[in-house]
Order: C-alpha cells, then sequence, then structure tokens
C-alpha cells in the first residue's frame, strides 16, 4: 500500500459509508418485511383471511446522520393481537376473546439478528475495496 495516497484513499471511503450504511438497513428492512408477511401467511403465523394484514406491513426510511434507517410495522389494529394473543379478555365493545398467539414478528426478528452482520460486512468491503 501506498502511504502517500492513504488519505486521499480515506476520503473516497468515507464519502461511502452513508449512501452503503443506507443502502444496507433499507435492504434489510426489506427483507425484515418479507419475513413477518411470509410467517403471516398461515400457521404457525396467523391464517390468511383476505390478504389486508399481510398487505399492511411497511417499511418506512428515515435518514440519520452518515446512514440510514427503516421502521418496520403495521397500522393495523390486530397486529399486537395476533403477535401477543388476546386470551380470555374482553375487547373494547365487550367481545370475550380467547385467540393464542400466533407470533409471526418475533420469528422473523430473531432470523433476521442471526444473520445480521454479514451484510454490514460486505457494506465495509464495498466502502473500502474501492478505496
Amino acid at each position: 500500500m501506498d502511504l502517500d495516497d492513504l488519505a486521499d484513499r480515506l476520503e473516497r471511503a468515507a464519502d461511502r459509508v452513508g449512501p452503503e450504511i443506507d443502502r444496507t438497513v433499507q435492504q434489510q428492512g426489506r427483507r425484515l418485511r418479507a419475513l413477518i408477511q411470509g410467517r403471516a401467511s398461515g400457521r404457525p403465523g396467523p391464517n390468511v383471511i383476505t390478504g389486508a394484514y399481510r398487505g399492511s406491513w411497511k417499511g418506512e426510511p428515515f435518514g440519520v446522520p452518515d446512514g440510514g434507517g427503516v421502521e418496520v410495522g403495521t397500522r393495523k389494529p390486530q397486529g399486537r393481537r395476533l403477535e401477543y394473543g388476546f386470551m380470555n379478555m374482553y375487547d373494547s365493545i365487550g367481545r370475550f376473546y380467547r385467540q393464542p398467539p400466533f407470533p409471526h414478528v418475533g420469528p422473523s426478528v430473531n432470523e433476521l439478528t442471526d444473520d445480521w452482520p454479514d451484510p454490514f460486512k460486505a457494506a465495509c468491503d464495498r466502502i473500502f475495496g474501492g478505496a
């Protein structure tokens, strides 16, 4: 490695950090959304009746300094009840429920977490490999 060129190489790499991290985070957000939707397609997760719940899962990107973020979620009110269950409870209009949990978010997050370092290692390779 030529040390005379090191400062220029580091400068070029620094310019790539934000875009590469943002790209990787958005990619992982899309992957998490797909995993959740896949698990919300029948047992052991919730059954599909109309597909509206499964289709309601969205990834909302947001900016952060030198990178990006993504929030994956649903605005459907049944999301929490499907994930955690609603055992021996009354809802807000007095209906009694004995609904077991159908986890689909937690297992998806756990699966993604196990593979989380690899995409970011690849991003580092892209950042510093092309310097």
